[in-house]
């Protein structure tokens, strides 16, 4: 039987003492509160599915993100750390005087359903933009689930159920298909070849060319890079599956110019490397303020960096390459995510139609 005392500040605790159980306590404002928290408690404990709520009661979600971003972030990769304080913010805006347990799936459907209608703006007439993309709002609750999954099975809290796994979540976006044309690619590699600083030009050849994302090739170093076998081994990958990249003779010629390059510092491993910190060491090149702005000259503000690892790639499967080899190259793990990169023009296949009618 539970307990029910008045305490001096004028306050009901309810205490359980039972068999096999922790001691329960709680404090509530009315005896009524106190006698109704004991009899679920106790019938609870009798059908064997009691959780301790206490310290999910009493955890804001503020406080448990600070924690989240102290223990649980820093043992993931440097830019999904970024990423991840910025994408804690909005949370931080909404559910931050919320404690855990308070936490529902309506909720937190609430907070999905004001993220997509905030990131709308009305224009001129009818026409409507979207600021946030739906994918954007989709990665901020997977933040937010596996907060609860971490508290739930690391830090031992008593939730009874983590409130993101309940709620529907925006669908993803389709894969981008951009493609640069003939004249584009020109264009873009004039504009990066005259840049003062002769990385960005190599930078960008070699994602064309190799099909590695922009984190790859900044963080390449020296012992990498073979040119003599032409081959590049990465072990630093977004899926962390170490694999070694095969190169084009474009792209071949194009690390021999920046191994020999005469400006390299001595004592550097980086091939793309900045200016020192302030503690004297280099860091890999920053290149997109550069990026942006050459893209915005020659009007092609919608081409993003990582549509160059979909062109090369697209090339890749219209040389006649199979699945299985493309993937070994471009690091996919599965033909699903692969699929999205390889959207062929219609115009290139044209060629194999013929063939085939010709049979």
């Amino acid at each position: 039987m539970a307990t029910i005392v008045r305490t001096p500040s004028e306050t009901w605790k309810a205490v359980i003492r039972k068999q096999g159980w922790p001691t329960t306590a709680k404090t509530f404002r009315t005896q009524r509160d106190a006698k109704d928290w004991a009899r679920r408690t106790e019938d609870e404990m009798v059908r064997g599915v009691y959780i301790e709520r206490g310290a999910s009661e009493r955890l804001t979600l503020g406080v448990a993100l600070d924690r989240y971003l102290s223990e649980v972030t820093p043992t993931k990769k440097a830019a999904t750390q970024q990423t991840e304080i910025e994408r804690a913010k909005p949370l931080r805006a909404f559910f931050s005087k919320y404690s855990l347990a308070a936490i529902t799936p309506d909720l937190v459907a609430r907070y999905r359903d004001t993220r997509l209608a905030t990131a709308l703006k009305p224009q001129k007439g009818s026409k409507v933009i979207r600021l946030l993309s739906a994918s954007t709002v989709r990665l901020e609750l997977a933040l937010l689930g596996h907060l609860f999954t971490t508290a739930i099975r690391e830090w031992r809290l008593g939730l009874a159920q983590n409130p993101v796994a309940l709620v529907r979540k925006p669908k993803p976006a389709e894969g981008r298909d951009r493609r640069l044309d003939e004249a584009e690619e020109q264009a873009l590699m004039r504009a990066v070849d005259a840049y003062s600083n002769p990385m960005l030009g190599w930078i960008v050849r070699i994602a064309v060319e190799t099909g590695m994302r922009s984190g790859e090739i900044l963080g390449l170093r020296l012992g990498q890079v073979d040119v003599k076998r032409r081959i590049v081994r990465l072990s630093d990958t977004k899926n962390d599956a170490a694999r070694t990249v095969p190169l084009t003779r474009s792209a071949t010629r194009v690390f021999q110019e920046v191994l020999s390059h005469p400006l390299r510092p001595r004592g550097c491993a980086l091939l793309f490397f900045g200016e020192p910190g302030r503690d004297g060491e280099r860091r890999p090149y920053n290149f997109k303020k550069s990026w942006n702005g050459i893209k915005k000259g020659l009007g092609l503000a919608d081409l993003h960096f990582h549509d160059l690892r979909h062109e090369a790639v697209s090339r890749l499967v219209e040389g006649g390459l199979s699945d299985q080899e493309v993937s070994a190259i471009s690091g996919h793990k599965s033909m699903q995510m692969l699929k999205r990169y390889t959207h062929l023009r219609a115009e290139d296949l044209v060629g194999k139609l013929d063939a085939l009618t010709k049979r």
